[in-house]
């Protein structure tokens, strides 16, 4: 109870990270595939409103990653990037349970709140709540996709995190493969990757289609691209579990990991020391 209490900042900032995500998801989807909005008449190719749409949301990933906020709690905004940096041992069990509960609520409370903003445009069928449901190939498919877009995230997303060089980019890399994925492979699997954004839409759309395989395929996804990465570095528990990690910032994870020692990044830098703080600095 005690670490709960001290680590609230973080969770809640997990929390607003993914609800401003979800905000962000469904204004430019609104935006540009509402039949009413001007932008959806003056662009008429709907493959490049999509890719309009996964660049919106890869430079709202990378905003969100080196906000305040984001630089806090790790920017996982995703359950199943929280269970494969537990899998690495880089998160603490309980600190774990507690990032999933609020990336739920804060997903949910994003997309409720962009149901008042915007009302039937975005209850329209053409938009829907920004829900993921699978494509015409099927549900076979989109498993597979989801399966597949998580895995190869999770494996940038460690590899790139474990070089001296670019591990600063990580967040940039990681809102890159999103928007591609949104712009080439969304009309397979809707492209969720993640249980929590499936779960903050299905909620006020009331649209539960074939909801298991985004509860399961992701975090299997992610989990195995985490196995390959254990059995293929020599220290893959050494590193941290946040996509950004500023130098003089509070870290839960390093604090698990090392107490106040600097943790050392796949063995070979050390990451800042943990500060503890309780401001969104």
């Amino acid at each position: 109870m005690k670490a709960t209490a001290t680590h609230f900042a973080e969770y809640a900032a997990e929390a607003l990270a993914l609800g401003l995500f979800m905000i962000s998801a469904c204004a430019f989807t609104t935006l540009l595939e509402y039949p009413g909005s001007p932008w959806h008449a003056a662009i008429p190719n709907g493959d490049l409103r999509r890719a309009l749409i996964g660049a919106a949301m890869g430079l709202t990933a990378i905003a969100l990653i080196y906000s305040p906020f984001g630089r806090r709690s790790g920017a996982h905004m995703n359950p199943s990037v929280t269970l494969a940096f537990l899998r690495l041992g880089r998160i603490a069990p309980r600190d774990a349970a507690a990032y999933i509960a609020a990336q739920f609520a804060g997903g949910t409370l994003g997309v409720l709140a962009s149901a008042a903003l915007f009302g039937p445009w975005l209850a329209s069928p053409e938009v829907h709540y920004v829900v993921t449901v699978p494509g015409p190939l099927g549900t076979g498919a989109a498993f597979a996709t989801e399966f597949g877009m998580s895995f190869g995230l999770m494996a940038l997303v460690l590899n790139v995190n474990a070089s001296p060089r670019l591990m600063r980019w990580t967040g940039v890399f990681a809102g890159v493969t999103v928007a591609l994925y949104i712009a080439l492979l969304a009309p397979l699997s809707g492209m969720s990757i993640n249980p929590a954004r499936t779960f903050a839409s299905a909620v006020p759309a009331h649209t539960w289609s074939a909801w298991w395989l985004y509860v399961l395929a992701p975090p299997l996804g992610m989990l195995a691209a985490a196995e390959g990465f254990r059995r293929t570095h020599a220290a893959p528990e050494a590193g941290c579990a946040k996509f950004h990690h500023a130098p003089g910032r509070s870290c839960i994870f390093c604090e698990h990991q090392h107490g106040a020692s600097p943790v050392s990044a796949a063995g070979a830098v050390s990451r800042p020391a943990f500060i503890p703080t309780s401001r969104f600095d």
